[in-house]
């Protein structure tokens, strides 16, 4: 079966909502293009700092698939938490929960009325997000995760079975029912905390210390050396059995993609373009005081700035800086405007920075 839906189409509609991640839009699009197409997709691990954009992108998927209504018929997207995911691993029902979770979101959108194999169709050709996947790592510090490994053991099951029983709910008669989980599309994604610093010490300190080499910069009359060090250059599949991924979890995935720290750029994108940006819900509110609040593009960026320097929460330090620069506008919004506009440059956002709002 052929599909309109190339991965480049696709992309471009989610980069609409996605700012400065190119490679994890790209893989993600052509496992759609794939699915879309009806045939087997790999799936994807992510992993990035908070705030880089792994939920965004997910987010715009769904968006995506509910736009069209020539996708909308063919997919459904369920988001669980890997923690969700342990809770019922302990219980001894992990898969289950997931295909649950899959069942209720299918009949939702093929209708109440729609008879149980028209909503196993739509189950079995859906997208699952594991959120925080590292949550589920087989080890803590030298301890074993009982929890971690039993969800990961279960995710491996659906990944390769082609039939997996579950007990249907009370609107479908709670018979035992069999669903084909080859054709679903796994996304996991986390953020992988000290992943980081394990590999970094290893190239600097530890078994292969002397491989990160120094570069010299030149910085008009200035001269320094540096040492850059970028995780994807370094990681290898061993680093993340170390960390807790089992080899055959692993194994199941297409793509690991390294979502990047938000430059600068990116981040003055995010906050004066993004959709659901901040500074587009304090414009909605001022707006509704019959104000228009308006921002220099240098004040822009030097919120920007300000937010990459906290480098490991990405894009939620933004809400956080301009948060500092607005909040006292926002309590009165009509002593800071001036003939119906209020109007911030960057010496205003430097000022405000350094007296935290006041």
């Amino acid at each position: 079966m052929t599909t309109p839906w190339t991965p480049a189409r696709i992309a471009a509609e989610l980069e609409q909502n996605v700012l400065g991640q190119p490679e994890a839009v790209r893989e993600v699009a052509v496992a759609m293009a794939r699915k879309l197409a009806g045939l087997p997709s790999g799936n994807v691990l992510m992993i990035g700092s908070s705030g880089t954009g792994k939920t965004t992108l997910m987010r715009a998927v769904e968006a995506f698939l509910e736009r069209h209504p020539e996708t909308a018929g063919r997919s459904i997207l369920v988001r669980m938490h890997a923690n969700v995911l342990a809770e019922e691993a302990e219980r001894g029902r992990p898969g289950e929960a997931v295909l649950q979770r899959l069942l209720q979101a299918a009949r939702v959108e093929e209708g109440e009325t729609a008879p149980i194999e028209a909503v196993l169709a739509r189950l079995e050709g859906g997208i699952v997000f594991i959120d925080e996947v590292d949550k589920i790592r087989a080890q803590v510090g030298d301890e074993p995760n009982v929890r971690g490994i039993r969800a990961q053991e279960a995710l491996l099951t659906l990944i390769e079975s082609e039939a997996v029983t579950i007990q249907a709910p009370e609107w479908a008669g709670r018979k035992s029912i069999s669903v084909d989980s080859r054709g679903l599309l796994f996304v996991c994604a986390g953020a992988f905390e000290g992943l980081y610093d394990a590999i970094y010490d290893r190239v600097t300190v530890g078994e292969d210390r002397g491989a990160l080499k120094s570069v010299t910069v030149i910085e008009g009359k200035r001269v320094r050396e540096e040492r850059p060090f970028r995780l994807r250059d370094w990681l290898r599949p061993q680093d993340l059995f170390d960390y807790g991924m089992s080899p055959q979890f692993l194994s199941r995935f297409d793509a690991i993609v390294l979502l990047e720290d938000l430059s600068v750029d990116s981040l003055t994108r995010i906050f004066a373009d993004s959709p659901d940006s901040r500074l587009r819900r304090a414009r909605d509110y001022f707006a509704s005081f019959g104000i228009d609040l308006e921002l220099s593009e240098q004040a822009t960026r030097r919120i920007a700035e300000e937010a990459a320097r906290q480098h490991r929460i990405g894009a939620r330090a933004l809400a956080e800086v301009f948060g500092r620069v607005i909040r006292r506008a926002e309590f009165e919004p009509h002593r800071f405007a001036t003939d119906g506009k209020l109007r911030l440059d960057a010496t205003d956002v430097e000022r405000l920075l350094g007296a935290g709002g006041e």
